[in-house]
């Protein structure tokens, strides 16, 4: 289908570079590729060029959304942030429908309102617990975690399962705190009770209680691998880049809150085969688990180690590979584009679960390389910050 744009010597024609928009919809494309899809890695290079040389004489709005493309794609991006970005730039295109507009702006407002609503309700209960005289040292993150809950689920009919979800990440987040502060294995067994007590509750309100069963095994699978981690920083131990991910997968939090966790909350939808399915570790699975496992260690590394936190996957490759930190990062991100396209490809029809319920698993690992993409922007500009999950 790409090869249209090619001349008879397999170079892209220079004939398309002049039209910008379309270079811009060719370089949106080339991020659904899959492993294979070597024309697509192609017109990936050949639109990132063409775009930024044609950057300084383009106008605004068309400048501007090469500018986001070239940083965040659409298809890596979340859908709500991304829908009120395109609003703006509808609205200046001369040609805009002003129907569409209104009801796109209509739309956006009313659901927004809906999720500042939740966001009061559950920061209730994020006081109510009392984490800050508690427990001082934990982090205080309630709105960054419904923020990151927002881009797994933003639709109206999910409310329980943002409302779980929401309250699992932050306990997590405390947890981590734990182990890497303060944590004692007696301390981190009381965390895991209420976190399975406050979904025994939810889901016995639905006759779902076989939701838990597997909720409660991806926990403790987190809490063991937390524990790992724990057991390498205490004897200064640096694993080859294998034993390391074999455990970082996991401790990254996303195995657990997007698998099990994050269908528990969705209804009839969420059958006992798609969870038998996902906690069998499918690929789609496998690949956003690297993919947010590397961003996080990519761009945290350095502050991981002034925290004195365990080693992260850039010292584990340097030390096994004897390369420098900047080969590591390349090779790394290699791994990443990998990823990205296994992610494409299990969302290729006909898929093995739902859309619906595949779109968890894509969408949280979009909300953690948006973040962690930003993080790395903002770090250049301002300084480190302390990691996510």
């Amino acid at each position: 289908m790409f090869d249209k744009f090619k001349n008879s010597k397999g170079e892209f024609q220079e004939s398309i570079i002049s039209d910008v928009q379309g270079m811009l919809s060719l370089h949106e494309a080339t991020c659904l590729r899959i492993r294979g899809e070597d024309i697509l890695d192609e017109a990936l290079t050949f639109t990132t060029v063409q775009l930024q040389s044609a950057l300084p004489n383009l106008s605004t709005p068309i400048k501007e959304q090469i500018i986001h493309a070239l940083n965040q794609p659409i298809h890596k991006g979340l859908t709500r942030l991304d829908a009120r970005r395109h609003i703006l730039f509808f609205e200046q295109n001369d040609c805009h429908s002003k129907d569409l507009l209104n009801f796109a702006k209509l739309d956006f407002n009313l659901l927004q309102k809906l999720h500042q609503r939740e966001l009061c309700e559950i920061t209730r209960w994020w006081k109510d617990l009392d984490f800050a005289k508690k427990l001082p040292f934990a982090r205080d993150r309630m709105v960054e975690c419904y923020f990151w809950i927002l881009g797994v689920y933003f639709e109206p009919q999910y409310l329980l399962a943002r409302r779980i979800l929401t309250k699992v990440i932050a306990l997590t987040s405390i947890i981590d705190d734990i182990y890497d502060v303060y944590g004692t294995l007696e301390e981190l067994v009381l965390f895991t009770d209420a976190i399975e007590s406050m979904i025994d509750e939810e889901m016995a309100k639905q006759g779902r209680s076989y939701c838990v069963d597997y909720a409660k095994s991806s926990m403790k699978i987190l809490v063991r691998a937390y524990f790992e981690e724990a057991k390498w920083f205490h004897q200064g131990y640096v694993p080859t880049i294998e034993e390391y991910m074999q455990v970082a997968l996991v401790t990254a939090g996303y195995k657990m809150l997007a698998t099990t966790t994050s269908f528990v909350g969705m209804g009839e939808l969420a059958t006992k085969e798609a969870f038998d399915w996902v906690s069998n570790d499918p690929l789609i699975v496998q690949a956003a688990s690297v993919l947010t496992r590397l961003k996080d260690d990519i761009v945290g590394h350095k502050f991981e180690q002034k925290r004195g936190h365990v080693v992260s996957a850039v010292e584990c490759y340097r030390k096994q590979h004897g390369t420098t930190e900047e080969e590591a990062i390349i090779e790394l991100y290699k791994q990443v584009t990998h990823s990205w396209k296994d992610l494409n490809a299990e969302c290729l029809c006909p898929t093995k679960v739902p859309m619906p319920l595949l779109a968890r698993v894509l969408n949280l690992a979009r909300v953690i390389y948006v973040l962690y993409t930003r993080m790395k922007m903002a770090t250049l500009i301002l300084g480190p910050r302390s990691r996510t999950l």
